[in-house]
């Protein structure tokens, strides 16, 4: 018996460990970030009324040395901080948004890392141990050896030495059937990435319509010329929510474009090494495996 025995099972309940720890921790920062910024709100409300206070307090103005009576210095306005100003800015409606696009995203990286490892598609020891029972000529321990392991190349061997009793033809035409099936599910996976890379921008330029509508309704309502801080608000989401959506559609088209091309190179890999594992078959008309 070989001591190689591939757990696919064990690598799935990794993964999925994985997956759900990166969604706990996102779901807690996202609640750490309504807080902070629930917090920050609270505080400038507080600031505001106690300066409302002040200003109906019945204390004497100050004078100065001429006896004339100091004007009231004005106050500075809360400095407000950069994630409160985000949070503003995009609302609740583009924060939830874009708050699900980042853990979905996060979730299928790590999902995809984990499937694209050269152990789940071109495990060395089943290469090895598959060579070995060929050489020795025992068909049905390789066959049993590629038929238990559900790494991509342990399904296309599998396929291939259960056709060849047909002939060489069949087992390598059934060998193809299943590696683009395989090939198929695999980009089928990776291709959510770039569809959430695609989705970004989007929700980003409709904030930033949604937003210049808004301050354009300002305009048009105003009698008089609006004040800037009364378009700040749309114009502010419009520029968030399209920084946000390149932020988010940036790695996700970098991070598929990369794995994309291994997921290429594991395949051609798979492709050479099963077809070099059954060329010692290329001459025979049929052979029970």
């Amino acid at each position: 018996m070989l001591p190689f025995r591939h757990t696919p099972a064990a690598a799935q309940r990794f993964a999925g460990l994985v997956i759900v720890s990166v969604l706990l921790a996102s779901w807690g920062a996202a609640l750490q970030m309504w807080s902070a910024a629930a917090w920050a709100q609270a505080g400038e409300d507080e600031d505001l009324k106690g300066l409302e206070g002040e200003g109906n307090g019945q204390a004497p103005a100050a004078q100065d040395s001429g006896g004339a009576a100091a004007k009231p210095a004005e106050a500075a306005p809360p400095k407000e901080r950069l994630l409160q100003f985000y949070f503003k800015a995009l609302g609740w409606f583009y924060t939830t948004a874009f708050l699900l696009i980042s853990f979905t995203l996060v979730a299928l990286v790590v999902m995809n890392i984990l499937t694209l490892r050269r152990s789940a598609i071109v495990p060395l020891p089943l290469v090895e141990g598959f060579e070995a029972h060929l050489n020795e000529k025992r068909y049905q321990e390789a066959y049993d050896l590629a038929k238990n392991d559900e790494s991509f190349l342990g399904h296309v061997l599998s396929a291939g030495l259960g056709k060849l009793s047909a002939g060489y033809a069949q087992a390598i035409e059934a060998m193809q059937e299943v590696g683009e099936e395989e090939t198929m599910k695999l980009e089928h996976r990776l291709s959510y990435i770039a569809l959430l890379g695609t989705i970004s921008p989007m929700v980003g330029l409709l904030g930033t319509v949604d937003g210049m509508v808004a301050s354009f309704q300002v305009i048009a309502n105003s009698p008089t010329t609006p004040k800037p801080s009364e378009l700040a608000k749309g114009i502010s989401t419009a520029l968030v929510t399209t920084l946000v959506g390149l932020w988010l559609a940036i790695p996700a088209i970098l991070v598929f474009g990369i794995m994309r091309n291994r997921l290429a190179r594991l395949t051609l890999e798979v492709g050479i090494l099963s077809e070099g594992l059954m060329s010692r078959f290329s001459n025979v008309g049929v052979k029970k495996a």
